[in-house]
């Protein structure tokens, strides 16, 4: 009993009942266009017909008029309120008809009556919830059956016509209702799952990235400790001193890398478990190209010469890049032509990626020179481009199973990595292109904010 009080006392409040169907500052304006059009009229009729047919004085008669159609406007954003005024009006003007003489009249429910209150159950259907509706429904068809006994020999069904009609009005406005929250629940939930999707996808690529990073970072923490471990036995005449300092750097790099285990030990998913080829670099984009072919997609590769200087993980984002563009090609831009060009803006010369290589295969004292030389490498940056025609074939087989199938968002993260930016958009002849500019002598942002362009 308390529960059935409750849906009848109880308007469902925010975090319970839906946005009505009917929603918007236009869509108000024309609930409350057609209910005062409706109120409008059933005023006048109601107070005709309580004075003339059934005799009430004509000052109740406006008054029960009043308060049995004036609640409809309150209905278009407060039904159960307006019911409990209609209801409360229905009733008391049945009361009172009963000391009207009797005559060939509809009661307890004139038909005006009846008009209104469907319309009434209209609005309880789009805006209550189910326990209101059920609620609302008792409550009509004990009064409907409660003045049917009351007085029988003036009753003539339109009680039980009123029960049958309000409840098939609710019923279905009901069920409308639910099925729009549904709909609308549906379509949030998709969104909260697209937005989830996009999230997680963005976190695959960056650990990802982070793998493969340990392998590059990794090489050169190695490199530091085997230099560190064998200074002192080729050069000579080091202090004392310094042969501590070497040792203390060995060790020092030793233990990073034993951190940085631990560290891909978290990174690395069971799926990538098995990853152990070296991280491909600009080297691989000729084979890159070729699997690109035998997809289906005539692919055209110009790599200025001179860039194989470049540090390795600019080569490997580089070549993550147009694996993921070609890979995009081949899924979606089936037999189209396909160029790929990777070139060095002005500030860098060929001769200085010869000399960044010459230093790499140096040591101990050339050491200096050779990063002289590759910082004079690095200078600059690097434009990767690829861009494709429209699709004139069925798709290919995949281009290679060791892509993150990410897309653009792979892409992204590896321009945000060395602090580039990406461009990409359709063509006017229904091909796509795929532009990235990545500075070569790029330090991490401390602010950590992506400077690609969403």
């Amino acid at each position: 009993m308390h529960g059935f009080w409750a849906a009848l006392t109880t308007p469902a409040g925010p975090g319970v009942r839906p946005p009505a169907p009917v929603s918007g500052r236009r869509g108000r304006r024309w609930a409350y266009a057609l209910v005062l059009g409706l109120a409008a009229v059933l005023i006048p009729v109601t107070s005709t017909v309580l004075s003339e047919d059934y005799g009430l004085p004509g000052a109740i008669a406006v008054s029960l008029a009043f308060a049995q159609a004036g609640p409809l406007l309150l209905a278009v954003t407060r039904p159960l309120q307006a019911w409990w005024i209609v209801i409360i009006a229905d009733t008391a003007g049945a009361l009172l008809l009963l000391f009207t003489p009797p005559g060939q009249h509809s009661w307890p429910w004139p038909p005006t009556v009846i008009v209104g209150y469907l319309v009434l159950c209209l609005a309880l259907g789009l805006r209550e919830r189910r326990s209101t509706i059920v609620a609302v429904w008792t409550v009509t068809l004990v009064l409907s059956l409660g003045l049917g006994f009351l007085a029988q020999d003036r009753s003539d069904g339109t009680n039980v016509l009123l029960t049958v009609l309000s409840g098939v009005v609710l019923l279905v406005f009901g069920a409308v209702r639910e099925r729009t929250d549904a709909q609308r629940r549906l379509a949030e939930q998709e969104t909260i799952s697209e937005a989830e999707r996009a999230r997680r996808t963005l976190l695959e690529e960056r650990a990802r990235i982070a793998r493969e990073l340990h392998d590059v970072v990794a090489h050169h923490m190695s490199v530091i400790s085997v230099q560190a471990d064998s200074a002192p036995y080729r050069l000579s005449g080091l202090p004392h001193e310094a042969r501590e300092e070497f040792g203390a750097i060995a060790g020092t790099a030793r233990e990073s890398l034993s951190e940085m285990r631990r560290l891909l030990g978290v990174l690395r998913s069971e799926e990538a478990g098995g990853e152990r080829a070296p991280q491909p670099g600009l080297d691989r984009l000729g084979q890159l190209a070729e699997a690109t072919v035998r997809a289906g997609v005539p692919t055209e590769l110009a790599v200025e010469e001179g860039l194989s200087g470049l540090p390795q993980a600019v080569q490997l984002s580089v070549y993550r890049i147009v694996q993921e563009a070609l890979a995009n090609v081949v899924r979606h831009a089936p037999g189209a032509p396909a160029r790929v060009s990777v070139t060095a803006a002005e500030g860098r010369t060929a001769d200085a990626g010869a000399g960044g290589r010459g230093a790499r295969a140096d040591s101990g004292a050339d050491a200096g020179a050779g990063s002289g030389a590759r910082a004079d490498a690095t200078a600059g940056a690097l434009t990767v481009l690829i861009v494709n025609g429209r699709a004139s074939g069925p798709a290919g087989p995949p281009l290679e199973t060791t892509g993150t199938g990410h897309g653009l968002v792979g892409m992204r993260e590896r321009v945000r990595l060395v602090g580039g930016t990406l461009d990409t958009g359709p063509l006017p002849d229904g091909g796509f292109r795929v532009a990235a500019r990545i500075p070569l002598n790029h330090t991490a942002p401390p602010d950590g904010k992506d400077p690609t362009p969403s």
